[in-house]
């Protein structure tokens, strides 16, 4: 009797580890997902692994899959396979102990409702905060523009200045020589005149 009932336990769980098994080379992502730490990003990954690399030759290769290290491995051996059918019936062990999705879709929706307030306040703060800020960076602008302009300004008097302080030296100069030209031309028709 003893041997009989040990053996139906044992037939019981391998038959149940048999119904929660997930074949990790053929599993969809929320057959995937139904394994104890893999969620839509690693389940996601495990796929894009599988269809760059082929198909896992043991449980071992996840470690290779980014996202996945020891201790989800250790977690995915419980449940995982490399061959057979996925057969799932167990919940996904990410919610075990969770409320019904309703209850939790209700809680979100108040959370949200309760949070409008809060969170338009907070957007308003933000709003007025950043123009704020784009009004000093406006003005610091501004500012800056408006010394450029001046430091522009006074470059260009200062270079006028000089310009004209050029001119006005070439214009002697240029007078200077027309005189001593002048004087040349008067002194050779003196001495023109002097020899008749």
């Amino acid at each position: 009797m003893k041997k009989m009932l040990l053996a139906f336990i044992a037939f019981l769980s391998f038959s149940l580890s048999a119904f929660a098994a997930v074949n990790i080379n053929t599993a969809t992502q929320t057959e995937l997902e139904t394994l104890e730490n893999v969620g839509e990003t690693r389940a996601k990954a495990i796929i894009e692994y599988r269809n760059k690399n082929g198909k896992f030759k043991s449980l071992d290769e996840l470690d290779k899959v980014p996202g996945i290290g020891e201790k989800t491995l250790e977690s995915i051996k419980k449940d995982g396979t490399i061959s057979g059918a996925t057969t799932v019936t167990a919940p996904n062990k990410n919610t075990k102990n969770e409320k019904p999705m309703k209850e939790k879709a209700t809680k979100a929706e108040k959370a949200v409702a309760t949070d409008k307030p809060a969170k338009a306040e907070k957007a308003s703060k933000e709003a007025k905060s950043a123009s704020k800020e784009d009004s000093v960076k406006a003005d610091k602008a501004a500012k800056d523009k408006e010394k450029a302009d001046k430091a522009a300004a006074k470059e260009a008097e200062k270079e006028a200045k000089k310009a004209a302080k050029e001119k006005e030296k070439a214009d002697k100069a240029a007078a200077k020589e027309a005189a001593k030209a002048e004087k040349a031309k008067a002194d050779k028709a003196a001495a023109d005149k002097a020899k008749k």
